[in-house]
């Protein structure tokens, strides 16, 4: 799986990658067919939001998350995210 991280008004820091790296390698354990991933932080006065956009073997998925702390909206978003791809796993499922 491919993470692609960008940073707007922000500095994307080793520790703010390796954060996303292990949330997301929490999403690949449910679904080993997600190609790549993009993820854009961003920072707006007081306003801290993620959002990243998810490719899946036929498919995609989107979920943004916004919090006044970086890693909240991440895990906030990565929850989101997660409860899709368990969707979209189900529904390869009954096909």
């Amino acid at each position: 799986m491919q993470i692609n991280l960008t940073g707007h008004h922000i500095e994307i820091t080793d520790s703010l990658r390796n954060y996303v790296d292990t949330k997301f390698s929490k999403l690949e354990r449910h679904f080993d067919h997600i190609s790549n991933v993009h993820v854009i932080l961003n920072v707006e006065k007081i306003t801290q939001k993620a959002e990243a956009t998810v490719h899946l073997s036929g498919a995609e998925v989107f979920a943004s998350s916004e919090n006044t702390d970086m890693y909240a909206a991440i895990d906030s978003m990565v929850d989101k995210l997660d409860r899709q791809v368990i969707k979209h796993k189900e529904k390869l499922k009954k096909h």
